[in-house]
């Protein structure tokens, strides 16, 4: 049985969705009562799903789990085109839905797989002269940003019901899934933005037994404690 003071290691929790991931950290110093706490990779509000949080000495190996691959399932909707790329924004361009094939869909999902180059979103936390975008955003300024590398290992068509698409996605580390559907929808000429987004897995670890915001609130911290994968825990299934 793990002590209560032994607090180094990982925890994965399933974020809920219309909160921060900083307010998840918040959540976590209270039920653990320790303050050395982070994430790794960053989901919008819009956004549910595996969020890892790093507990202790396991702070110092976010960099090393932030840069490991990301799944998400998700939803586009074509024909609307927001000021956020997500359902989070105010809807700016509205255009007629033609009635795709699952053919023409397709085609415009391996247009955006391999390797590419994609803009980052003007609503996001990338800093321009020290200023958080977000913050430019918010005041009405769009500037220009420098384009990212980025991976699409695969993707698949989990649902077609137009105008929204079901999707599965495994990506490189800083991927903009609204960018990504913002871009096919641009691609197929009628705009788009995301409805939903769930990240599933980053590297080897998955959401599934992950706990639960809920959990975090109402547990004891002993129960927490116990879910908290050790550092060797997590080396082993890195494979490192």
């Amino acid at each position: 049985m793990r002590s209560v003071t032994e607090t180094d290691g990982v925890l994965l929790v399933d974020k809920a969705q219309g909160m921060t991931s900083h307010d998840v950290v918040a959540i976590t110093r209270r039920a653990l009562n320790t303050k050395k706490v982070g994430h790794c990779g960053t989901l919008d509000p819009l956004a549910t799903g595996l969020l890892i949080i790093t507990v202790g000495r396991g702070t110092k190996i976010q960099d090393l789990i932030m840069s490991e691959d990301k799944e998400y399932a998700g939803t586009m909707r074509l024909g609307e085109t927001t000021d956020s790329q997500d359902a989070d924004g105010v809807v700016v361009e509205t255009e007629t839905v033609p009635n795709f094939s699952r053919e023409e869909i397709e085609a415009a999902f391996e247009k955006f797989k391999g390797d590419f180059y994609q803009t980052p979103p003007m609503v996001s936390a990338i800093k321009k002269d020290g200023v958080p975008l977000y913050k430019l955003a918010r005041q009405g300024k769009v500037v220009e940003r420098e384009p990212r590398f980025v991976r699409v290992y695969a993707s698949e068509i989990q649902g077609l019901r137009l105008p929204d698409i079901d999707f599965r996605v495994v990506c490189s580390k800083g991927f903009y899934v609204r960018t990504y559907a913002f871009d096919i929808g641009g691609y197929l000429g009628c705009g788009a933005h995301l409805r939903s987004l769930r990240r599933t897995k980053s590297g080897r670890f998955s959401v599934e037994g992950a706990v639960t915001v809920e959990e975090l609130k109402t547990r004891p911290r002993e129960e927490i404690v116990s879910r908290i994968l050790s550092l060797p825990e997590v080396s082993r299934l890195r494979g490192a």
